[in-house]
């Protein structure tokens, strides 16, 4: 980012020479440089990629996350068009919330300035000292795949932008191209941007050698698996089976397992470089390592930088929305806007310590949901009785320790009578109660720590994961079951195990792909992984389906006890806990085959009569 600040000020720094020359009436406007003056100056090409970058947006820390689409968690807060999507209301006239990262007009926005630099720069203007133009030239290329894989992973096989097209020339009227051409320019593209990157230092916001092959492991991943093998879809989708254009949609003819070894082989080209933090224990390490190694995984802190690969990052200085997370996703009692909320159904997907799992049905679980659990647990969310930050000088004497409060719990008033004291963090929290969580749990991944630092009128430095080294396992893990390669997945899978504190997988077949998708849920929650893992594996009507669900808690005191100021304390209180499902009238979850893809807008079918919609629509 540092960079980024040195390029605008030397742009800067060249404008203001060229409107200090003699020739006052054939100056270029200010604020302004030419085309031909962007492609001669090294410095100016830097800049124009550089801004290619902003097809990233904010990575996934948008106020609404794509988790609040799946069955990680719901979003709080009405009229954001997510029902739309999550009700399977979506059509060509209204598709509901897609963020910009998504949306294909600026898919296509973004692709287009791709393809001017590398236009450009295939026939450079300038010196290719140290490798730059080697170097822009790959970023360029790599961020032409990344924004292709985002069209193709998003709505199926899309027409490829593969030049820049001229004034006056008929750029709407493109078919899309078939999805193994798709896969196929997306592969090529990145086969050539790892070249160019190779020996390459880069900053961190920059892509990179190794981005580009682990970003080429996960397409390949995708297009080999179910949703993509016409034969499989058909066979689980009548809407899938009835459409005339699977050709737009995945392979109609060719060999899988060949596609699976294609894939397995580019994870594993990635994996022999990737570092990783923590993934050499050859046993389950303690639980408060585990809990310390996920979280700085999860903020790419300490040995937890080496999990990235590629990232969006940044400043506190430079104020942007991705780094509000916390007031987005934070609790209402600590001032802050609680936007996707935890469902009950992820955290009940959560093991116990010792690997079983998680039963309502077992009485020692139910009357201690929260104790002994995975220790991702701890680093993922904000539950009930969970110590987090010192509240605000306002609301420190309601809750000096700092504790989550999501429940409702009997007190002793100042006349020696039990009342009831609604949770601080509840929708009948007396702090800001149209915030409040409807699951009763909060977001802890992602949000900076730091009692110091108030979400709610600072920005954290926390960087979003386009893609991290544990994805390149667990793509590389998927794979080898697929081909049959059991021993080397568990192997790589118990890593990460061991890594989180947890004990070794030993099954084997169908139990072992259930074990595998489990494991990938929980490690990249809330990375934007499960919406398209779960379309992929063609899953989404068992999970995506469910309603969304929570937990209410009720806090009595125990014979003789009394307190006046609430804490979270089993000594003094017995808590019950129930699961409720949310109010359909907030939101009334449907699945239907038609959602494995989004939309082609509407307006986009008017501009280009050669479009084929997807199927359902």
């Amino acid at each position: 980012m540092k960079k980024h600040k040195i390029l605008s000020i030397a742009t800067s720094m060249i404008i203001l020479m060229a409107s200090c020359t003699d020739d006052f009436l054939d100056t270029q406007p200010l604020g302004e440089v030419s085309e031909a003056a962007v492609w001669t100056d090294a410095g100016l090409a830097e800049a124009f990629v550089t801004e290619i970058y902003g097809g990233l947006g904010f990575g996934g820390f948008e106020e609404q996350m794509l988790a609040s689409l799946t069955d990680e968690a719901i979003f709080t807060h009405p009229g954001r068009d997510i029902n739309n999507v999550t009700e399977a209301r979506s059509n060509p006239q209204n598709p509901g919330w897609i963020s910009g990262t998504r949306e294909w007009g600026n898919m296509y926005a973004r692709l287009r300035s791709a393809n001017i630099a590398i236009e450009k720069l295939s026939d450079p203007q300038f010196e290719n000292t140290g490798g730059i133009v080697d170097r822009l030239l790959g970023e360029a290329t790599f961020m032409r795949a990344y924004f292709s894989h985002q069209l193709l992973r998003n709505y199926g096989a899309f027409p490829i932008a593969n030049r820049t097209f001229a004034l006056g020339e008929d750029t709407f009227e493109m078919p899309r191209n078939t999805f193994e051409e798709c896969v196929e320019f997306i592969v090529e593209d990145l086969d050539r941007a790892a070249q160019l990157l190779q020996g390459k230092s880069l900053v961190n916001g920059r892509t990179n050698h190794v981005a580009a092959l682990a970003l080429k492991a996960r397409v390949l991943m995708y297009a080999a698996s179910d949703l993509h093998d016409m034969p499989t879809a058909s066979s689980k989708s009548a809407i899938i089976s009835s459409y005339n254009n699977k050709e737009l949609i995945g392979y109609t003819s060719g060999n899988r397992m060949q596609r699976w070894q294609a894939a397995k082989d580019a994870a594993s080209e990635a994996l022999n470089l990737v570092t990783g933090n923590g993934l050499n224990y050859t046993e389950p390490v303690d639980r408060e390592t585990a809990i310390s190694t996920y979280m700085n995984n999860s903020l790419s802190r300490g040995a937890g930088t080496n999990e990235m690969v590629f990232g969006r990052y940044f400043l506190s200085s430079k104020p942007e929305d991705g780094g509000r997370q916390g007031l987005f996703n934070g609790p209402n009692g600590y001032n802050n806007w609680a936007g996707n909320t935890p469902v009950q159904l992820l955290i009940d997907d959560y093991e116990m310590m010792d690997g079983s799992d998680f039963d309502w049905s077992n009485p020692a679980h139910a009357s201690a949901p929260y104790d002994n659990r995975d220790p991702r647990f701890y680093s993922t969310f904000l539950y009930d009785g969970a110590q987090w930050k010192p509240r605000s000088p306002a609301n420190q004497s309601r809750d000096p320790l700092g504790q989550i409060q999501t429940g409702s719990y009997e007190i002793v008033n100042s006349a020696g009578n039990k009342v009831i004291h609604q949770g601080l963090d509840t929708r009948q929290s007396p702090i800001e109660d149209w915030n409040g969580s409807y699951t009763g749990y909060y977001v802890r991944k992602f949000i900076d720590p730091d009692p110091n630092l108030v979400d709610q009128n600072t920005w954290q430095e926390i960087p979003w994961p386009v893609i991290r080294a544990t994805e390149v396992v667990l793509n590389y893990v998927e794979t080898c079951i697929e081909l049959g390669e059991e021993a080397e997945a568990r192997n790589w899978l118990n890593a990460i195990r061991f890594r989180a504190g947890m004990p070794a997988i030993t099954d084997s077949g169908p139990a072992l792909k259930e074990k595998y998708i489990n494991e990938r849920r929980i490690e990249l929650a809330f990375e934007e992984h499960r919406y398209y893992d779960v379309r992929r594996w063609m899953i989404a009507p068992q999970t995506l389906g469910r309603q969304a669900n929570g937990i209410q808690i009720r806090g009595t005191l125990k014979p003789g006890a009394s307190l006046s100021i609430y804490r979270y304390d089993p000594q003094l209180y017995n808590y019950t806990y129930s699961v409720s499902t949310i109010d359909p009238g907030k939101e009334n979850r449907l699945w239907l085959d038609k959602m494995y893809w989004m939309p082609i807008h509407f307006d986009e079918m008017n501009r280009n009569g050669l479009l084929i919609q997807n199927p359902g629509y």
